[in-house]
């Protein structure tokens, strides 16, 4: 069974790990090392089990673009909605044997490194719809 597992941020965490922190929370370069090292041991792992499809960290926030469509043009604005306070950060697209191996490795996502104050939301864990009608 297919399932997506996806992390969630937001631009004041993107901000914080480029160095441009308001204080509340600080990414030193020994913590970002902490967290990709911990991200790339499970690429591995899901890699070597043959479990693994995809996994991408996203840009920031404030790289994204919104795209609709009114009177026929094209209308292109900055970011992926105002309203927006956490948005995709990354994801991983797993093959796994049930929907039980999906939440086990979320639950290791979830203990990922982080900075002191950082704010650790949820991994979503949704199921890819196989086109069948069925998850």
């Amino acid at each position: 069974m297919k399932y997506m597992l996806m992390v969630l941020g937001n631009q004041a965490e993107y901000d914080a790990m480029e160095g441009k922190s308001d204080g509340s929370v600080v990414w030193t370069e020994s913590t970002l090392k902490a967290m990709f090292d911990y991200m790339g041991a499970i690429n591995d792992d899901l890699a070597e089990s043959g479990e693994l499809i995809d996994a991408q960290g996203l840009t920031a926030p404030a790289e994204a673009k919104a795209v609709t469509v009114r009177d026929g043009r094209t209308v292109v604005s900055d970011g992926p909605f105002v309203e927006a306070k956490e948005v995709l950060a990354g994801y991983w697209l797993v093959d796994v044997a049930n929907e039980q191996r999906a939440l086990d490795i979320a639950a290791r996502v979830y203990e990922c490194p982080v900075a002191d104050g950082s704010v650790v939301l949820p991994v979503i864990v949704q199921p890819v719809d196989s086109g069948s009608g069925e998850a």
